[in-house]
């Protein structure tokens, strides 16, 4: 399916949230995500299903000042 990732255009083959973050390689990273807008709690990743034209961003912390 292909879904949007920070403004970028994936094909993945990912059905969850959590499915998708392991593919991209943000599996064991600590980072926010939110899909459609809607923010996704760590805990919930594995059973917020995707759908085709969905919008994932995934957010890192970033330091400094």
């Amino acid at each position: 399916m292909k879904i949007e990732v920070n403004g970028e255009n994936k094909d993945v083959t990912a059905t969850t949230v959590a499915e998708a973050l392991d593919a991209l390689g943000w599996g064991e990273a600590r980072v926010a995500t939110a899909l459609n807008g809607t923010f996704v709690p760590k805990g919930a990743r594995g059973t917020t299903a995707l759908s085709d034209g969905d919008k994932l961003e995934v957010l890192t912390a970033m330091q400094g000042g």
